[in-house]
């Protein structure tokens, strides 16, 4: 058995991956969390306790999703883990496209790497390579593990990201409804192929998003045009779709929050936020739940319990 911590608190932000026209590339930690504390016990095997979102649905044991990424991170570094027990506060949404699934794999990784601290050594290549197994891509892990604007790419020796520091001015407006789709439903609607033309729009828009959440908010509308994969999923989601032609028709940076049903608006500005969301509330068709958050810079954080 390893020589792990007795205990450690961790807390990891939600994510909007895409942003519009980086699919699968860019991600953006945003400021609503899972707060978790994970604690060694004198058993053997993995319990978890779950107050929030996802009480009452998710599984209990070793297969709840931070349960099982923690005991691979374990297993990933050459180490046995001791009896654990998981007490989850979930403020992220499920199924709603704010990377509710990768902050969980995340959670699990960053209890590990906190419970081994002084014993392994674990480094952002590391820590990033485990969630994109985990994971499947690394575009909403990356920006969980690390805060901030991540650009996520893959290479021959595994996923690399690069973080970045969003805009001072760029606030995030998150619109939340009460429907789910599930990730491997939207992406069934992705095509194989795409027109050559709708690659370098996607292409120029993508290096153009960077430029406007670093340094020029004011081009973020058209930064955040797309044409590979948000009309192809348009019929799964109507609601979101009606919704987000009625924001970029008034003039807002409005797109899909991952593989959605939750909607990303990317303001310039606080006054932005409010008069987006009283077009929202009032001649939206649908219901919205609407969330003003912050960009995250810190990503996961692991605090340790003495």
């Amino acid at each position: 058995m390893s020589q792990a911590r007795p205990g450690v608190s961790v807390k990891v932000p939600a994510t909007s991956a895409n942003l519009g026209p980086g699919f699968d590339t860019l991600g953006l930690a945003l400021s609503l969390y899972d707060e978790l504390t994970v604690t060694v016990t004198d058993g053997s095997g993995v319990t978890v306790a779950v107050h929030g979102v996802g009480e009452g649905e998710v599984p209990l044991d070793e297969t709840n999703l931070v349960a099982s990424s923690l005991l691979a991170t374990f297993a990933a570094v050459g180490q046995t883990a001791p009896g654990l027990h998981i007490e989850a506060h979930n403020a992220i949404p499920h199924g709603r496209g704010l990377g509710s699934s990768g902050a969980a794999v995340v959670a699990g990784i960053a209890a590990a790497k906190g419970l081994l601290e002084g014993t392994v050594t674990f480094t952002e290549e590391l820590l990033l390579g485990i969630a994109t197994e985990l994971e499947g891509h690394p575009d909403n892990v990356a920006p969980a593990l690390f805060g901030g604007l991540t650009i996520a790419w893959t290479t021959a020796d595994g996923p690399r990201h690069k973080k970045l520091l969003a805009h001072r001015g760029v606030s995030p407006l998150v619109f939340i409804p009460a429907t789910t789709l599930s990730t491997r439903t939207a992406r069934e609607l992705q095509p194989a192929n795409v027109p050559h033309e709708d690659a370098v729009f996607n292409v120029s828009r993508s290096a153009l998003l960077v430029a406007a959440m670093l340094q020029s908010p004011e081009l973020l509308f058209q930064a955040t045009e797309d044409r590979l994969h948000q009309g192809y999923r348009a019929s799964a989601m109507p609601d979101t779709a009606a919704t987000i032609a009625l924001l970029r028709d008034n003039g807002y940076a409005a797109v899909v929050s991952g593989a959605g049903p939750s909607i990303l608006v990317l303001c310039d500005g606080p006054g932005d936020r409010m008069s987006a969301t009283e077009l929202v509330e009032n001649e939206a068709t649908s219901l919205w739940r609407a969330e003003m958050l912050a960009v995250d810079v810190k990503g996961a954080t692991v605090v340790p319990i003495s």
